[in-house]
């Protein structure tokens, strides 16, 4: 629905052969974890490997499988989420990055077992920063 602000320009990070990129809800109502059915990032045309995906929102980080049943935790259209994986970039320099985004509208009937499904996706060429370590 609005695919091209999905990525927050110059929000590419990298760190210990982890990127990371904010995203925000290309919907124009808040969703709850469980309706973000999936996404890929893309980086230079190399995918990060499904399994190392995380998402992170409102504090909390996630794998995919762990968003399926969480309904305490909501996406809303002004916050930015982070779609971070494992990919080795160089810092400084500039990289192509693709996010695709899978999200289930709960309220949005299209039959009697299925709701709407949106895929959107968006791709922006960015300079990669280095991420700053946290410090205890």
């Amino acid at each position: 629905m609005i695919p091209d602000r999905i990525i927050e320009q110059g929000t590419l990070t990298t760190s210990n052969g982890r990127a990371a990129v904010e995203v925000r809800l290309p919907w124009y109502r808040a969703l709850p974890g469980s309706c973000i059915a999936g996404a890929k990032l893309t980086i230079d045309g190399v995918e990060a490997p499904a399994e190392s995906l995380r998402w992170r929102m409102n504090d909390r980080e996630f794998t995919f499988p762990e968003l399926v049943t969480e309904t305490d935790e909501w996406w809303f259209p002004l916050d930015s989420a982070v779609l971070s994986g494992d990919l080795d970039l160089a810092a400084d320099a500039e990289h192509e990055v693709r996010v695709d985004l899978v999200l289930y509208i709960p309220y949005i009937i299209i039959s009697d077992s299925e709701t709407l499904h949106i895929e959107e996706h968006d791709v922006k060429t960015m300079t990669a920063r280095q991420q700053q370590e946290a410090h205890a």
